[in-house]
């Protein structure tokens, strides 16, 4: 799973308008948490629309791993046979989730109310992002934890014969947190509870009501999201459809604005409202953005998003806004280089402990290619439209966001841009190159 030691450099270079109607993979999030609810079901759950990246590929493999049964149909859906809460197997060899920190997080907090041992280890990436901020609350609830130094991988974990629940509020705007508190406190008797002061992406909650948990999220005086999970229910198999990612039709998205004459559609994207700070920012900046044929499938939103060329103008992006868009500031920031005059994105700390320090990559990157930018601690200001943008190498430390967004500044860009690595979009959009080469982009 982890990425091959030998380079792929890609290139990207301006060219005609970008033109047609596209469908992006299944959202990461929904395909992410498909195959692990259906490992925790009883029964057999079909997921249709799952994202076939190496990130998705390694969870399918940790259920497999577990004890259930994940296998692709010749249809191209994929059939999980669930073993039940309470009955997962111990594994027999270490998990390697290569780059997929969703996958490694969550699964932390579903081994943890189980008791078993299970050695977690990932990719060069992924072993360098802190852990600690999921492990602790799972060690208040009696998981035993061996990791390396800062809490980092490879680590070992051993669930409690007897876990207890916990109430723990969320010190930092994390899905990935709230969920793996959630999921160790399914296998846990009496209530867990995720007090969320600021609101995540809540794929998580909706998902587990789905499957038969019994959950309720309520609003307390504070404005904060109470979310109660009792656990040990008895979760159902499903049918799953997921949705297009809204995280990988950004791309698409953000190249038709910036690249003169184009008219591009992407159909069928989630939209759900903790997912779209992206294209309400866009919108705000002059982006010409619609969205038709709303339409509701599993209690998500769905609709498809015509775009087309604009004149984009520098905006000040809240802090509060970006835990529902926090996977789209690389692109953002391209968007940005393009646009009229300054756009200043605030709150932007998380972006530091993601597959790279994101936050760093991408003004490095800008940088590389003549777009003025100042990087903060947890802000970054970019002025746009700045002459011969372009020319430049971009170093994408194994980060499948980085190399997508500067190959789409490449499209636009008056000189081509290289990335050093085109290896890691395969943890999240593997059909990337060949979809924006449909509608006319040019990359090689």
């Amino acid at each position: 799973m982890s990425h091959s030691s030998l380079q792929q450099p890609l290139t990207s270079h301006k060219g005609k308008p970008l033109s047609g109607t596209i469908r992006v993979p299944g959202d990461k999030s929904i395909s992410h948490r498909s195959l692990m609810f259906g490992a925790l079901a009883l029964g057999t759950t079909r997921i249709s629309g799952l994202l076939e990246s190496e990130d998705v590929i390694g969870t399918a493999n940790a259920m497999n791993a577990v004890g259930a049964n994940c296998q692709r149909l010749d249809d191209g859906s994929w059939r999980v046979d669930g073993v039940g809460l309470g009955s997962l197997l111990e594994p027999q060899a270490p998990i390697d989730f290569g780059n997929a920190g969703t996958g490694v997080r969550l699964c932390m907090g579903i081994f943890a109310s189980h008791p078993i041992s299970v050695m977690m280890t990932g990719d060069s990436s992924l072993s360098g992002r802190p852990m600690g901020r999921v492990l602790n609350p799972l060690r208040q609830m009696g998981t035993a934890v061996i990791a390396r130094e800062g809490d980092r991988l490879p680590a070992a974990i051993r669930g409690n014969n007897a876990p207890a629940a916990i109430t723990y509020r969320v010190p930092m705007p994390s899905a990935q947190v709230k969920s793996a508190v959630l999921l160790a406190g399914l296998n846990t008797p009496g209530t867990t509870t995720v007090i969320e002061p600021v609101a995540t992406r809540d794929h998580t909650e909706k998902m587990l009501q789905g499957f038969g948990a019994e959950l309720s999220v309520e609003i307390n005086e504070a404005g904060e999201r109470v979310i109660s999970l009792q656990g040990q229910p008895k979760l159902k198999a499903q049918d799953v459809i997921v949705p297009g990612d809204p995280s990988s039709a950004a791309f698409p998205i953000v190249a038709a604005l910036i690249t003169p004459g184009s008219d591009v559609t992407v159909e069928n994207v989630l939209l759900n409202e903790h997912r779209t700070g992206l294209l309400t920012t866009l919108i705000e900046m002059g982006g010409d953005i619609t969205i038709t044929n709303r339409r509701e499938s599993g209690g998500e939103e769905i609709g498809d998003i015509r775009v087309r060329t604009s004149n984009l103008k520098g905006i000040i992006v809240p802090a509060e806004r970006a835990p529902s868009m926090i996977d789209e500031y690389p692109i953002l920031a391209v968007a940005a280089a393009f646009a009229e005059g300054e756009t200043k994105m605030l709150g932007l700390e998380e972006l530091r402990v993601k597959e790279s320090d994101r936050l760093a990559a991408v003004a490095r990157g800008l940088e590389a290619n003549n777009v003025p930018c100042v990087e903060g601690e947890d802000t970054l200001s970019v002025t746009g439209q700045a002459p011969q943008l372009g020319g430049g190498r971009v170093v994408t430390h194994l980060d499948h966001r980085i190399a997508m967004s500067f190959l789409v500044l490449g499209l636009a860009a008056e000189k081509p841009v290289e990335i050093d690595d085109g290896a890691p979009i395969a943890t999240s959009f593997p059909s990337f190159t060949k979809l924006m080469e449909q509608l006319g982009g040019k990359i090689n």
